[in-house]
């Protein structure tokens, strides 16, 4: 990602500034990229197991990373889902917490109605108006964070 990002900021029409979005274990990774790159704009999607680890069941290596988050190098845009269980509303509700005691620039929504995955249009979770409120929530924070020279 650190050399996608340096790629993105040498094209000779870039304002130098970077964002990474990602959904499921990709929300996970671009919270993990902000904590380790310099960004300026990163957008988690249901990311889980972020503040616990997954259940043994799962089979899973992931690990929590709030040993990370003081290093959160950008603003953070968190989309959650009220009936998901990774993350649930408790994991959500710790991210912010931890994310205010460290006094990182941060928007969490957390949508009634939809779980996990609302934004898969392929999958019974598809919620298309919480999918599209959120979609609006996403151009806004990319429109402030990355628009403009750095």
């Amino acid at each position: 990602m650190g050399s996608a990002a340096a790629y993105l900021r040498a094209l000779p029409n870039s304002n130098q500034k970077v964002g990474v979005i990602g959904y499921c274990s990709g929300g996970r990774q671009s919270l993990l990229a902000a904590c380790s790159l310099d960004l300026d704009a990163a957008v988690d999607c249901y990311g889980a197991f972020v503040v616990v680890s997954p259940p043994e069941a799962a089979n899973m290596r992931a690990t929590p990373i709030v040993d990370l988050l003081a290093n959160l190098s950008c603003p953070l845009l968190g989309l959650f889902g009220a009936d998901d269980q990774y993350p649930s509303p408790e994991q959500t509700e710790t991210l912010r917490a931890l994310l205010a005691e460290h006094a990182k620039e941060f928007s969490v929504h957390t949508y009634d109605g939809a779980g996990h995955a609302f934004f898969a249009v392929d999958r019974p979770s598809y919620r298309p108006e919480v999918a599209t409120e959120a979609w609006g929530e996403i151009w806004k924070f990319y429109a402030q964070h990355l628009s403009g020279q750095k």
